[in-house]
């Protein structure tokens, strides 16, 4: 429950975190580039604080390199919610993006953990024999 919880304060830190950056980058650059520009810094950050925080975990490149798979998995989601909430349960658009969101939020812990928190075989093998 505490990483959930963690996980959550993370994932709010990282929104205000893209809201601030996009906000200051659409002064001077189009809005697509300040929204990518603000996506990619505040993932760098989710991924740090979700690894030293969250999980307790060191970050590797792999885990990095791995991490934007949750954000894609979150859009996907998300969007699957919102059509199933609006298309087929008649749910108000204005209302549907929050819904989706905290639904999502279930699937986006299970997969970042799975990626921060990972052995793999060579880590088990390390751990088990020492360093070679």
């Amino acid at each position: 429950m505490r990483h959930l919880l963690r996980f959550g304060i993370v994932g709010v830190i990282n929104t205000g975190v893209y809201y601030a950056l996009y906000l200051a980058f659409n002064t001077v650059v189009p809005y697509l580039a300040a929204h990518l520009l603000a996506i990619a810094i505040s993932m760098v950050g989710s991924f740090f604080l979700n690894c030293y925080w969250t999980f307790r975990t060191t970050p590797t490149w792999r885990k990095f390199l791995l991490f934007p798979l949750t954000n894609a998995t979150n859009y996907i989601v998300t969007t699957v919610g919102m059509i199933l909430l609006v298309t087929f349960l008649g749910v108000d658009d204005r209302i549907a993006p929050l819904i989706a969101a905290v639904a999502a939020i279930p699937v986006t812990f299970l997969l970042s953990r799975r990626i921060l928190t990972h052995r793999t075989p060579s880590t088990v093998a390390a751990d088990a024999g020492g360093s070679r």
